[in-house]
């Protein structure tokens, strides 16, 4: 009887102990909450939007879609215009901390050239409440879109 005690209070101690000495910066929260990553991240460029990111939380597990825009314009004079693609499905999400990270399907990106090339690899990392940076690591490009989290 004094082994199942001794068991059981090691049981609640050890948790709560590691919960207590995982502290977070106030700068940088960390995700420890699926429910902080849920939501619609809305990215824009040039004042246009350029991604959209659907997270929900599903039972426990986290799954998504992604959308992208193309930007074009006319001809010199005109200003560009914003076009939504079609919305792709997020797959073999990874999250460590406060970084996500997935793969998109590219083969509808630019049909038919596209048809056969290999997922494109992303990396979502929380900056603050309701921030984020995208950065597609496939591009292996410096350049990241700042998302910014709405309920849906």
């Amino acid at each position: 009887m004094l082994r199942t005690i001794l068991l059981f209070l090691f049981g609640i101690m050890v948790p709560a102990s590691l919960a207590i000495c995982q502290g977070s910066s106030p700068s940088t929260p960390r995700v420890t909450d699926l429910s902080r990553l849920a939501g619609v991240w809305r990215g824009q460029e040039d004042g246009l939007p350029a991604v959209d990111l659907v997270l929900s939380d599903e039972g426990g597990a986290l799954r998504g879609a992604i959308l992208f825009y193309l930007h074009k314009r006319i001809d010199s004079n005109h200003p560009y215009t914003a076009t939504p693609g079609l919305p792709e499905p997020i797959f073999e999400l990874k999250r460590e901390g406060d970084t996500l990270t997935f793969l998109v399907s590219h083969r509808y990106a630019h049909p038919p050239g596209s048809l056969h090339d290999s997922p494109s690899h992303f990396r979502l990392t929380i900056t603050a409440s309701n921030r984020a940076q995208l950065l597609n690591v496939t591009e292996d490009s410096r350049m990241w879109c700042p998302l910014e989290r709405s309920d849906y």
